[in-house]
């Protein structure tokens, strides 16, 4: 079954996964507010991030830096004076869009990244690529779209008060090495991840949350010296499939890696890999891994004026570190995430909805249900019970059948049944999400049972 993404954006409305932003107003394009089980799937994914890549990861580190920076960050590091999108606008329709997105959209194998101006235009016109609104191909040249959102900081609006929200989290990264570093004597090499909000002032955002003006990244800056003969590239992009492999359960053959040719990579990096995955849209970034060399540390420390080389112990030398950047998008992420686990079946007493999600990042790992208004009183103590060691909810609304199936479109992982025998045998039923079979299971083993299952 090829997934819509129309369907699947219903069913997590419905749901309470993501919301459209600001609805009760009409709405604001392009703005998704995470549900109760969407934050909590949200929350739960930037923890195993966390987890994985900072708190047990033997060489790395954590920072919290500010959206706001000193406008001077963003000049040193060249989004003032490069963070542009080539717009191109139909001269029969009036409708604007990115010359990239046309070209990648329509050819879904290229990229274009790295193409000039003219270059853009003169392919759109051999190829005549036409409007997506009208169907025209009339297009005028493309201009440059400043993709910053500028504020102003303080009581007077005038050129000195000029500041923008980040368009990344990496910079805040950059400006916080050497006092990272001092602060805690890290010796290289070390990494600093952070996790945050971004905003980009998209022209064409799109693909429900897949690209959107306002995100959240989960970044590690990586810094070791530049005579380091181990490859550190090579272990992060190792590091990275681990994760979505074992810890995010996607499968292989739903996500790619693309290796950077010559023409594609920035001027400074030495090598990128994007890992792309198969969305129901087409195949799109998903998580990207690049030597950034010593770029961003020079730019800093040429525009601040600070010193930012480290001093070997070892060799009483001094350098500027080099960087692996791997960098993934919290929304595209939990995009591919909620396209892979969602599953649509045809059983004998019906269809059912299902949602398969990893155990870990289920928004409830399991529910608790009375069979009968008669158990509710005994069914919500051990609610309350187990909702002290387990991510629980409480469903006492329909019949049985109802309920299961309710749980399997949220993707609880275990639904816990209090029947008549309850009281007198001291068990209950455990319904398994992926398989339905059930087990009936003593309440003093019940955590147990959870624990070894929800591993």
């Amino acid at each position: 079954m090829k997934l819509e993404m129309e369907k699947l954006i219903a069913h997590l409305k419905s749901q309470g996964f993501v919301f459209q932003g600001s609805e009760i107003y009409g709405g604001l394009a392009n703005s998704w507010d995470y549900g109760p089980l969407g934050a909590e799937l949200k929350s739960k994914l930037k923890k195993m991030w966390w987890d994985f890549f900072v708190k047990r990861n033997p060489y790395n580190i954590g920072l919290d830096t500010s959206i706001i920076l000193n406008s001077n960050v963003w000049k040193a590091s060249g989004h003032l004076g490069n963070f542009n999108d080539p717009l191109i606008d139909c001269k029969e329709c009036k409708s604007r869009w990115r010359a990239d997105k046309l070209i990648e959209e329509k050819f879904t194998d290229m990229n274009v990244g790295g193409w000039k101006n003219e270059e853009l235009e003169n392919f759109i016109k051999e190829k005549d690529i036409k409007c997506p609104k009208c169907g025209a191909c009339n297009f005028t040249n493309i201009r440059q779209f400043a993709l910053m959102f500028k504020t102003n900081q303080g009581v007077v609006e005038d050129e000195g008060s000029t500041v923008y929200l980040r368009p990344e989290t990496a910079q805040g990264i950059f400006t916080q090495y050497k006092n990272s570093q001092r602060a805690l004597r890290k010796k290289l090499p070390f990494g600093i991840g952070q996790i945050g909000k971004s905003f980009r002032n998209e022209i064409t955002p799109g693909n429900f949350i897949f690209r959107t003006r306002e995100f959240e990244q989960m970044e590690l800056e990586f810094f070791f010296s530049p005579d380091d003969t181990t490859d550190w590239f090579e272990y992060w992009l190792e590091k990275v499939q681990q994760f979505l492999l074992e810890k995010v359960q996607l499968k292989k053959d739903n996500f790619i890696l693309r290796e950077h040719d010559k023409e594609e990579l920035a001027h400074y990096a030495k090598r990128t890999v994007d890992i792309e995955f198969k969305f129901p849209f087409g195949t799109g970034e998903l998580w990207g891994i690049a030597h950034r060399s010593d770029f961003d540390l020079k730019q800093h420390q040429e525009h601040s004026g600070q010193d930012l080389t480290y001093l070997d112990p070892a060799t009483n030398q001094k350098y500027l570190a080099n960087v692996i950047e791997p960098s993934v998008g919290v929304e595209r992420l939990i995009l591919a995430i909620l396209c892979q686990s969602y599953k649509e079946e045809q059983l004998e007493n019906g269809e059912r909805i299902v949602m398969e999600l990893p155990y870990a990042l289920a928004p409830y790992s399991i529910a608790i249900m009375p069979l009968q208004k008669q158990q509710k009183e005994q069914a919500f103590n051990l609610f309350e019970d187990l909702l002290q060691e387990f991510d629980a909810t409480f469903d006492e609304t329909g019949n049985i059948g109802k309920r299961y199936r309710r749980q399997d479109a949220i993707g609880t992982p275990f639904c816990i049944t209090i029947d008549f025998d309850t009281e007198t045998d001291q068990s209950v039923t455990v319904r398994n999400r992926d398989t339905m079979e059930q087990e009936r299971i003593k309440i003093e083993d019940l955590k147990d049972y959870l624990n070894n299952k929800l591993k």
